[in-house]
C-alpha cells in the first residue's frame, strides 16, 4: 500500500499556495509525470466549496496512463481533498492542507500533502510504482518553485527585521 507524506514550510502565504494547487490546468507545465490535465467539470456549492473533475495524463518513457479524479477545494479551511474516479488504481486519495505562520516570515506557510494509491495491475505497479515514488519526492519541490515563478522569490530578510521576527531565509 504505497504512500507518501510530507510537510513543508514555504515562502508563500497560505492563500497563494491554495490557488496554486486549485490551477489544475497548469500542472503539465511543471507537475514531475504529468503529461496532460483536462478540466471536465467544475462546480460551487453554497458554501464556496470549489468541486472539480479532472482527467490527468501520466507518463514515463512509453508508459501512458490517464485517470480521473474529484477534487474538493474548501477555500474557507485551506483544504483539498482528491477522490479517485477512474483509470489505472485501484484507490487513490490525496490531502492538501495549507496553514499561515504566525510569527514566521511575512507570507510564511506550511504545506502537507499525502497520497495513499494502490495501482490496479501488479506490472504497472512495478513499473510506475518507483517512478511514482521518486515523482513525489519532488512534487513539493515543484509547486514551490512554481509558486515561485507566480508570485515571485521573496527576498532575503533583513539583519534588523529577523531579530524582531525571529525568522530568517533559511527557515525555508
Amino acid at each position: 500500500m504505497p504512500s507518501f507524506r510530507t510537510t513543508r514550510r514555504v515562502r508563500h502565504s497560505a492563500q497563494n499556495m491554495f490557488d496554486l494547487v486549485t490551477d489544475v490546468e497548469a500542472y503539465p507545465q511543471f507537475v514531475p509525470l504529468c503529461t496532460a490535465m483536462r478540466l471536465r467539470q467544475r462546480t460551487r456549492d453554497a458554501e464556496g466549496v470549489e468541486t472539480l473533475l479532472a482527467d490527468m495524463e501520466v507518463g514515463y518513457k512509453a508508459i501512458r496512463e490517464r485517470f480521473t479524479s474529484r477534487v474538493v477545494c474548501d477555500r474557507a479551511n485551506l483544504t483539498i481533498l482528491v477522490d479517485y474516479v477512474d483509470g489505472p488504481f485501484s484507490r487513490m486519495k490525496n490531502r492538501w492542507v495549507f496553514r499561515d505562520q504566525p510569527g514566521a516570515a511575512r507570507g510564511a506557510s506550511t504545506v502537507e500533502f499525502f497520497i495513499d494509491y494502490e495501482f490496479k495491475s501488479r506490472v504497472l505497479g512495478l513499473v510506475m510504482g518507483s517512478m511514482f515514488d521518486t515523482a513525489f519526492r519532488r512534487f513539493s519541490a515543484a509547486f514551490e518553485r512554481r509558486a515561485d515563478e507566480v508570485y515571485g522569490r521573496p527576498g532575503v530578510v533583513s539583519v534588523a527585521s529577523a531579530s524582531k521576527s525571529s525568522a530568517t531565509s533559511t527557515d525555508f
